[in-house]
């Protein structure tokens, strides 16, 4: 879960600070969310790719690896002297950290009796949640009363904090199946994985035509300061773990595809409420509350379709997931970066909300047969 924590922050640190990277840096805003959307694209290819290389290596010295990597890259990142090395050691770092999440869903899936997997697996993502509760309001906080230098060293502390606690803490000798040529095959001669795949990259892609820019947006159409924009972020963040810790708990019992819907619901209806509301920040405060709700929850109701759909083939099948989470996330950022510039606020908004209705609407048609979870 921490180490889940320190990728969350890693990946949407830069949402967290565009400000203060594109001051600080001397670059546009459309220039400094870059890093989001070529950081997605590098996490989408090295998530199945580092599946596929490391399936065969002891999970405890993998993850450990993986995080002590991640703490290093950060720290070079906080000492980058331009906007070019720090993309560079961003994009490096993600190659190498994109194998965390689905290598840590895929372990916690082996050391938990069939029955728990549910809701292991949502408390294992709670660590995506805790990183929007409270690592991005901390790290705006920081970024705008320091510099953005200052967020990457924390980040940097705690990789490394939890790279000794999994080093300390997790067995030795676990090893998944091994993820080969077969695997993908048969994956992908599953319509139900097809289709969830789908539906987390729609559930992404919306949210992120308008997350990756909402602390500039919120600058110019409410004139909201760090503090106020740091309250919204904790305010998703909280709400999204509020979300996360009811879906383990109600997952084995309800299921995880209705569990999916009542979230997913949510998720809509805070994108819609930011599309309503989104010059005024009580309003705003409203929509991000329903939105943080199903935020995290969503993607860990996908991950427990996918590992029940194929559970030998959790590692893969969560890669894949978390792969087309951030081409997600990467076509999101693209296309809200090109209607920003231009200043094109309401498609921005109609464009997230398409991609999470398309979203709704494919998870209505997966609903299990009867009798089944």
């Amino acid at each position: 879960m921490l180490g889940n924590f320190v990728t969350g922050v890693s990946v949407l640190a830069p949402a967290a600070m565009l400000t203060q990277l594109s001051d600080g840096l001397g670059v546009t805003i459309r220039e400094a969310s870059l890093l989001v959307t070529f950081g997605a694209m590098v996490l989408c290819i090295g998530s199945p790719l580092t599946a596929w290389l490391t399936s065969r290596f002891d999970r405890r010295f993998l993850l450990a690896a993986t995080l002590m990597f991640m703490s290093a890259a950060h720290l070079a990142s906080a000492l980058a002297p331009n906007y070019v090395s720090l993309l560079i050691f961003r994009l490096v770092m993600l190659a190498v950290g994109a194998l965390f999440t689905p290598q840590a869903a895929g372990t916690a899936s082996m050391i938990v009796p069939p029955e728990k997997r549910g809701s292991t697996l949502s408390y294992v993502f709670l660590g995506w949640s805790l990183a929007a509760a409270l690592g991005l309001p901390v790290i705006t906080y920081v970024a705008s009363h320091t510099d953005w230098r200052a967020a990457y060293g924390g980040i940097a502390v705690i990789a490394l904090i939890s790279s000794l606690l999994v080093a300390w803490r997790l067995p030795v000798g676990l090893a998944g199946v091994p993820v080969d040529i077969k695997t993908w095959t048969a994956l992908g001669r599953s319509p139900l994985v097809v289709v969830l795949l789908l539906i987390t990259t729609c559930q992404m892609a919306g949210q992120f035509v308008v997350f990756t820019f909402a602390a500039p947006l919120m600058a110019r159409l409410t004139k909201a300061g760090p503090e106020t924009i740091a309250l919204v972020f904790l305010t998703w963040g909280a709400m999204g773990f509020i979300g996360n810790m009811l879906a383990s708990r109600i997952v084995d019992s309800w299921g995880a595809w209705r569990s999916s819907l009542l979230f997913t619901s949510s998720l809509l209806t805070g994108v819609i409420g930011w599309a309503i509301g989104s010059e005024a920040i009580p309003a705003i405060f409203v929509a991000i509350a329903f939105w943080g709700f199903g935020f995290a929850a969503t993607n860990s109701m996908q991950q427990v379709r996918l590992v029940a759909a194929a559970p030998p083939l959790a590692s893969a099948s969560v890669s894949l997931n978390t792969s087309v989470l951030y081409i997600g996330q990467g076509i999101g950022s693209a296309i809200g970066g090109s209607l920003y510039v231009r200043d094109a606020f309401v498609a921005m908004n109609y464009a997230a909300i398409a991609f999470v209705v398309v979203a709704l609407m494919l998870i209505v048609l997966t609903k299990p047969r009867a009798g089944a979870n």
